[in-house]
């Protein structure tokens, strides 16, 4: 049983960054990370490939976020930067499948981080 261990979130002003880190990965496996608002469902927001030498992101966070990974340390990190209000959410990683730039299957899921940006 893999069991994936968010951390990083917080409260921060608009146009602030935060920095999540999602602990016990596997590096034979995609991973990627997304989020929850209230009321809404669940949506992408980035994924790395194994290796680290693919990236994809939601249009939504594109030129804002960065994903990473380390493998050597079994860890996953989604830098924030220039945070907006609407990026209020539980943000939550996963383990699962890339094929091409599409995420397709998640394995295991996180227990998710809560990010709060205040306007």
């Amino acid at each position: 049983q893999v069991q994936l261990v968010e951390s990083g979130g917080g409260l921060v002003q608009a146009g602030g960054s935060l920095r999540l880190s999602c602990g016990r990965t596997a590096d034979i496996y995609a991973m990627a990370w997304f989020r929850q608002a209230p009321g809404k469902e669940r949506e992408f927001v980035a994924a790395i490939n194994w290796s680290g030498t693919n990236t994809f992101y939601a249009d939504s966070v594109k030129g804002r976020f960065t994903i990473s990974r380390d493998n050597a340390k079994n860890t996953m990190y989604l830098q924030m930067n220039s945070l907006k209000p609407e990026d209020t959410a539980v943000y939550y990683c996963a383990q699962g499948r890339l094929r091409g730039n599409t995420w397709t299957n998640t394995d295991y899921w996180g227990q998710g981080t809560q990010v709060t940006v205040s306007s």
